[in-house]
């Protein structure tokens, strides 16, 4: 079996965030980057699945040369290799056209990744991957046992949860608690550098979208207190002021 994890290479969640050049360009400087949340979950799951199986697994990102700690870590924690496709991850189709590619030069069986990245939450990747490979696609997968050539799987849906089959190869969104996050040991990290790091040139894309602005979220305004024997006030406030009523 070969599993193909594919990971993204975010903002840490304490980082403070800031834009540039009149708010077209993510400013980087002192920003640390860590291995997306959700795609760590994946990540996990496909080293214990590789263990299990005695799959061989492939971590892939698609970014530029400044995303290779991030494979690097991913190695560490149990990948066998690594591919990275050299781009900056213009927009979601733009990354799911690159890991299709890889996907269909190397027959995966099993492409997991995060539900969703932390940083633009779109939660579109996997099923954009599972279109163009003609794969079942599957978010969020919150448990995913591999039996033969059947996936039996467990999914959050609104107010419960879905148990599902589907048949390989196919492409799921992870998210906890499928598995729990793996912190690499100082074997692991030894022996990240020297296993091998593909680089890959992109495929060509069609620029489908494009960046205008960002903008950071309001800052938070002042907090009143009201006290509980004045429901109306509070009443009042909620509709004319926070107006959530």
């Amino acid at each position: 079996m070969k599993i193909l994890v594919c990971i993204t290479h975010v903002p840490d969640t304490t980082s403070k965030i800031q834009f540039t050049d009149n708010n077209t360009k993510f400013d980087k400087n002192g920003v640390q980057f860590i291995i997306g949340p959700y795609d760590d979950y994946a990540l996990a799951r496909a080293v214990e699945l590789k263990e299990q199986l005695g799959a061989s697994l492939t971590a892939l990102n698609v970014g530029e040369a400044e995303t290779e700690p991030t494979l690097r870590k991913a190695l560490a924690i149990g990948a066998d290799d690594a591919i990275r496709v050299n781009s900056f991850p213009k927009d979601s189709l733009f990354v799911a056209q690159q890991i299709a590619a890889i996907a269909k030069q190397n027959n995966y069986d099993l492409i997991l990744m995060g539900r969703e990245s932390i940083d633009f939450n779109g939660g579109m990747v996997h099923g954009m991957v599972g279109e163009l490979l003609d794969m079942p696609s599957v978010s969020p997968v919150m448990k995913l046992e591999i039996d033969g050539e059947t996936v039996k799987m467990a999914r959050e849906i609104e107010g419960g949860k879905e148990y599902l089959e589907a048949k390989l190869p196919l492409v799921a969104g992870c998210q906890e608690p499928i598995a729990e996050w793996k912190i690499p040991n100082m074997r692991g990290i030894m022996s990240a550098r020297t296993k091998p790091l593909q680089v890959v040139e992109p495929m060509e894309d069609s620029n489908a979208t494009e960046v205008v602005s960002y903008q950071l979220p309001p800052a938070k305004g002042t907090v009143k207190l009201v006290d509980k024997d004045h429901v109306e006030e509070l009443v009042k406030l909620l509709k004319n002021e926070a107006k959530v009523l």
